[in-house]
């Protein structure tokens, strides 16, 4: 069974969503900056140094930078061992593949997919941790 291990939303302000979060429900959201994109991470749950979550079933997510009139929609990553073979277990299944598997420095290969509903998700294919 491959667990969800990150969310992601779409954001059109990062400031203003980084005030809402912080200040509703106390989670820590970092701007990681132009170099990432204008990332925005966000611990909604408490995580070791390295921003794994240390309580069962909590994961920690994102928020993605979105232009206005955007129809980008939240979705989840779903943690594999192998994400060219899972890659595979889409398409066979009647799922699409939105292009090629992207490097995030530090965390892993990363795609996004499709399901039969056209519901996006995201694929993780972590780097070996030490």
């Amino acid at each position: 069974m491959n667990r969800v291990v990150h969310f992601e939303m779409p954001a059109k302000d990062s400031a203003l969503v980084s005030t809402f979060y912080s200040g509703v429900f106390g989670w820590q959201m970092q701007n990681m900056g132009e170099h990432m994109g204008n990332y925005i991470l966000a611990t909604a749950t408490p995580s070791d140094e390295a921003g794994q979550p240390t309580s069962p079933g909590g994961i920690n997510g994102g928020f993605f930078p979105v232009e206005e009139g955007s129809t980008e929609t939240p979705s989840f990553v779903i943690e594999v061992d192998d994400i060219n073979a899972h890659m595979q277990k889409v398409k066979d299944a009647g799922g699409q593949v939105e292009g090629e598997p992207s490097m995030i420095p530090g965390i892993g290969l990363f795609v996004v997919i499709i399901d039969t509903e056209g519901n996006r998700a995201s694929m993780l294919q972590p780097v070996a941790m030490s």
